[in-house]
């Protein structure tokens, strides 16, 4: 179990500067193998290199010493605040910045080379989780997978030696491409392509030039051109080649590579979009060599070890008789398991517990559940008929069929509620049988066959969760995962035991095998004619194949799906999905027939082949298809679904997949999406359901990707001391919370004094920053650095941009709150704009970026040059009541900051920006919006920030909705939006049209929005947990429906919200009064 905070702070925190003083020297125990024990006072900010010295110094005057040896055969290890055995390999940390638990240090003897343990202690260290805890993992598919990542990642860094500094430079700072419909941007008179003025800077220099170049223009020609006017005004000695440099974007490491056009570059577009000149600078070739050859450095000290001191070879195997194994499809007799016992049953003496099994392909149901016979007892329970026996052949069992457990109390009447906070829950849990109540206790899940095709025999102990999700299929958790509940110490536990069916091992047969056993029923049925369908069930096909994902296939619609599959193929190859739902795959012919005919199936383009990787998908073969169509994706658009791909990993019921190793190749070989894939893997790693699966896919990554882990390990240890700083703010706002102004100077002043200590101004300096990897933060600027005063305190920080002088980036650290939803929310914004997009429908969306860290912590970008509409409008009055309803108010600020083409630039990105949002918040179903996250910037974007409440979870009070509008359109909006002039329909109009056309445009993509939140499932978002929460989407995108009865539907919607105005600006002027009242 973690430490608790008091303990955490007593060590470390309390001796910080905000607990107002902080002692140099620290009293430590250090236990030596010898068996002696030794304490010392060392200094708190002294490397372990040097207190290892001074140890060893002091151990002269203790008895053994000339047992111990050589000093640098030895080294630390302690129990860190993850409370983890952590190997102090790397010796230049220092004491402070190890921070262990108890300050206790244990001395042991180096076993390994050196090297392969400084990486093992250094990816432990960087996945939060030491590798010494994978080690002692008894499961032989942990073995298998981690042995065969460790080859496969050398592999990678052997690849990566021989690669060119430019291919390098492409990998891992390529540039964001916009979508190929967004080439270009004319001039708006005769459709020529738009001058662009671009200011170059050189780089090591203090020259800078401009030069003016045609938007379609590429990098190669705008360098060209600069290295010529370079000449003109320095005449080098030696003739300077366009090959000699590269362009950079002045304030990141985002390099122009490719020969795009200039205007497909997305940080290009962006500055012509705000009438801004890019600034880029020219780099010289010698310093991208200087990064590479250190990148390449740090890769060659480890496998030139590995690879000049090769292992001796085993000596070769006595080979025996190969094992006979039996097929599964030779196995006639019916499916059966032994219930064992039931320990630790938490269920009440006067019940009767029942344990009930189902065998489950994704969410199809194999055949009718196994109950077993009532038991009674205290927490250890036996059945009297304790075989399980279902109604189903062991030759039909299908490859990924799990086998799902609910233990379950009967009770004849139902319980009293102790609680109506919420009677929901208990309510939606319990089935009535036969007079009786059934209470769910715990459920767990595992596989039939083991992760090398072999049906499970003997005896296994699993523990189960006792959390249950809100929909169950007859008490029965199949989407649940097939880990079993890694604390046992309090956890019920079923103990089954798989008999022995056959006298050799019975196996799943190679997939060989089964196309032969397709071919073979293809052979046996060559006189009866393959199924086609006339013109009326091409027509009913059709009308089939064109439901959204949500919309359930009849039984009648199955087999006329499965009997006409060669049409499918041939005319619907997008409608695999519901051929799949079709399949009967508890007939193993079925299965045979459809394996091969995936063979020939077309690829679908990878926008619909996500939804293959939905948990109604489980087949392997199918899931091995999705990941190939995924391989044509770009990587600008991985990376705009990898929140997704990350989440289905928890769908993989073995840890050696296709979606696993397609992940680690394209992160690889793409640092950016390698750096996001590490975080959404980290930052879940907490959760026991998928720790040990995250955990080998972070080591897979990181000795795969060797010279990123001192650039991740940096942003971890920046988070760490963000925590700690708001934790210690948090304890001293609890401390002084009498007196608020008070409270606020001092805590304010400590924080400053904290930030500015050696310890912490080290670690949050000198890093990329974690929300976008190709930003370089050089360090805090502590005089604008504040926090907020929200009850999570989150900080506010402002960064130096290290590339740019005088640029400023602003974050916010947040810890104690669940980033994820915000998260899952812009993501979906940011598709939405590039949908637009494609579409030459530019709405000046702003997903500014959002990214969790950890449990319940994480980052978000602060928007500059930007205010909330409530402060806009509270500025302009005084009384905080008509604050609300004066409707000049945002006109007059946007007037304020600019003027002439300027003020007409900003109203025309506000009403572009207002219909992107307003479309945008209908179909997401976006609550709670007041003036507080709804903010402008200077330029007219108008933008929506905290996504607490989506998916129509809008908030109520006294059982009322308070949100009485389908989204958010004012008439202070419309008063900037017409230019301040009441008669301007011609603004309106156009407006209103930009709404129209964005909704249609998100409509024709609605299947996609289903398909992400549908695997976003079981990530544990409190407002997406069953298909339910996604009817949402449907019904606002009114699937189902014509384009000419959904834009009837939108605009009734439209009309609504204007009328109804007057109800937001009630909501807005109490929140104004509330917000004025606390301040």
């Amino acid at each position: 179990m973690p430490p608790a905070m008091t303990d955490l702070l007593d060590i470390w925190a309390n001796d910080s500067p905000l607990a107002g003083h902080a002692p140099d020297q620290i009293t430590m125990d250090f236990l030596l193998p010898t068996g002696i024990y030794i304490q010392m006072d060392v200094p708190r900010e002294a490397t372990i290199k040097h207190i290892k010295l001074l140890l060893w110094k002091q151990a002269q005057n203790f008895p053994l010493f000339s047992s111990l040896g050589e000093m640098e055969n030895h080294m630390f290890e302690c129990v860190n605040q993850a409370a983890v055995h952590e190997e102090l390999e790397d010796e230049s940390r220092r004491l402070c910045d190890v921070r262990p638990f108890l300050p206790v240090l244990n001395v042991v003897i180096r076993n390994r080379g050196r090297p392969e343990r400084q990486l093992d202690s250094k990816i432990g260290k960087l996945i939060g989780k030491g590798l010494h805890e994978l080690d002692a993992i008894n499961d032989q598919e942990v073995k298998d997978f981690r042995s065969k990542m460790a080859r496969c990642s050398e592999e990678k860094m052997r690849q990566a030696q021989t690669m060119t500094c430019m291919e390098w430079l492409q990998a891992c700072f390529s540039p964001q491409l916009e979508p190929a419909a967004l080439t270009t941007i004319t001039d708006g008179h005769n459709e020529q392509p738009a001058d662009l003025k671009v200011f170059i800077h050189f780089d090591q220099s203090q020259d800078s030039t401009s030069l003016k170049v045609l938007s379609s223009c590429t990098p190669s020609e705008l360098m060209e051109m600069a290295v010529k006017r370079w000449l003109i005004t320095h005449a080098p000695e030696e003739e300077a080649y366009r090959g000699q440099y590269v362009l950079r974007v002045s304030q990141c490491l985002e390099f122009l590579c490719g020969d795009h056009p200039m205007i497909q570059y997305k940080y290009i577009r962006t500055c012509l979009q705000a009438k801004k000149p890019p600034h880029l600078t020219l780099v010289h070739t010698s310093t991208i060599e200087r990064m590479f050859k250190k990148e390449m450095s740090a890769i060659g000290d480890l496998v030139s070890r590995k690879s000049s001191d090769p292992p001796l070879p085993l000596p070769p195997k006595r080979r025996g008789p190969t094992q006979v194994q039996t097929c599964v499809w030779d196995v006639s007799s019916p499916f059966k398991i032994v219930l064992v016992k039931g320990i630790k049953v938490n269920a009440e003496e006067s019940a009767k517990v029942q344990v009930r099994a189902g065998l489950f392909h994704g969410t199809e149901l194999l055949c009718k559940p196994a109950v077993s016979t009532e038991s009674s007892g205290r927490s250890e329970h036996t059945w009297k008929d304790n075989v399980l026996e279902f109604e189903i052949s062991v030759s039909d069992l299908p490859r990924m069929t799990r086998l799902c457990f609910a233990i379950y109390a009967v009770m004849d009447k139902v319980k009293k509620q102790k609680s109506t906070k919420n009677p929901h829950t208990n309510k939606s849990q319990t089935i009535r049988k036969a007079g009786k109540v059934h209470y769910p206790i715990a459920w767990v899940n595992t596989m039939v066959f083991d992760y090398k095709g072999q049906l499970k025999t003997g005896d296994i102990i699993l523990h189960c969760w006792s959390s249950f999700p809100d929909e169950l299929e007859e008490m029965l958790n199949p989407i649940g995962t097939i880990q079993t509940n890694p604390y046992p110490e309090n956890a019920t536990a079923l103990h089954i035991h798989f008999p022995e069916l056959h006298s050799h091992p019975v196996v799943f047969p190679p997939f060989d095998k089964i196309l032969e056993k397709a071919a073979q029923i293809h052979r046996a049925s060559d006189n009866v004619s393959i199924g086609r369908g006339g013109k009326k069930f091409h027509i009913e096909l059709k009308e089939i194949m064109e439901r959204d994902p949500l919309s359930q296939l009849c039984e009648n619609e199955k087999d006329l799906i499965w009997t006409l599959r060669h049409d499918c193929h041939e005319n619907f190859p997008q409608s695999l999905p519901k051929l799949l739902l079709s399949v009967k795959w508890s007939k193993h012919e079925d299965m045979a027939q459809l394996q091969a005919l995936l063979q020939i199936w077309p690829k679908l383009c990878p926008r619909d082949a996500l939804e293959l990787l939905d948990f109604n998908y489980p087949d392997q073969y199918v899931r091995k298809y999705a990941v190939n169509c995924l391989r044509d994706m770009s990587d600008e658009e991985l990376s705009q679904y990898l929140l997704q791909l990350v989440q289905v990993l928890r769908y993989e019921p073995y840890y050696d997949c296709a979606l696993t190793h397609f992940l680690l190749e394209r992160a690889q070989s793409n640092r950016k999406i390698g750096h996001f894939l590490f975080w959404h893997l980290r930052s879940e790693i907490n959760m026991p359901a998928v720790s040990v699966q995250f955990s080998l896919i972070l080591e897979a990554y990181c000795r795969g990707s060797i010279p990123h882990i001192e650039v991740l390990q940096k942003q971890v240890d920046a988070l760490t001391k963000l925590k700690s700083v708001n934790e210690l703010i948090k304890l001293g706002t609890i401390k002084n919370a009498r007196s608020k102004t008070k409270e606020a100077m001092l805590t304010k002043e400590a924080m400053m004094k904290c930030l500015r200590q050696s310890g912490y101004s080290e670690a949050l300096s000198d890093l990329s920053s974690p929300l976008n990897p190709s930003v370089l933060l050089s360090d805090i600027n502590v005089e604008k650095c504040r926090y907020m005063d929200s009850k999570m305190k989150p900080l506010w920080i402002v960064y130096n941009n290290k590339l740019l002088v005088g640029d400023t980036l602003g974050v916010i650290f947040k810890n104690g709150d669940d980033l994820r939803q915000d998260m899952l929310t812009l993501q979906i914004l940011r598709l939405m704009d590039l949908l637009w997009k494609e579409e030459n429908l530019d709405l000046r969306i702003v997903p500014y970026g959002c990214l969790a860290t950890g449990d319940k912590a994480g980052l978000i970008e602060v928007v500059s040059s930007a205010d909330t509409i409530a402060n806009i409008q509270l500025t302009s009055s005084n009384v905080a009541a008509a604050a609300a309803f004066n409707k000049d108010a945002l006109l007059n600020w946007l007037k304020e900051r600019n003027s002439g083409d300027a003020l007409d630039r900003a109203i025309e990105e506000f009403t572009l920006s207002c219909a992107g949002y307003c479309v945008a918040t209908y179909v997401l179903g976006i609550g709670d919006r007041h003036s507080d996250n709804i903010m402008v910037r200077s330029t007219g974007q108008l933008f929506h920030i905290d996504f607490g409440h989506i998916l129509g979870n809008f908030k109520s009070k006294f059982g009322i909705k308070r949100e009485r509008v389908p989204f958010i359109l004012t008439h202070d909006f419309i008063h900037v939006i017409q230019e301040g002039k009441a008669g301007n329909t011609e603004k309106f109009g156009s407006f209103r049209q930009y709404c129209e056309d964005a909704y249609l445009i998100l409509r024709k993509n609605g299947n996609l929005f289903i398909t992400l939140f549908a695997l976003m499932l079981t990530a544990g978002l409190p407002e997406l947990t069953t298909v339910k929460d996604i009817q949402y989407l449907k019904d606002s995108l009114a699937l189902g429906k014509t384009d000419e009865e959904a834009l009837k539907q939108f605009r009734q919607k439209f009309d609504e919200a204007l009328r109804e105005s007057w109800t937001t600006k009630v909501n807005w002027m109490a929140h104004n009064v509330a917000k004025d009242n606390r301040s």
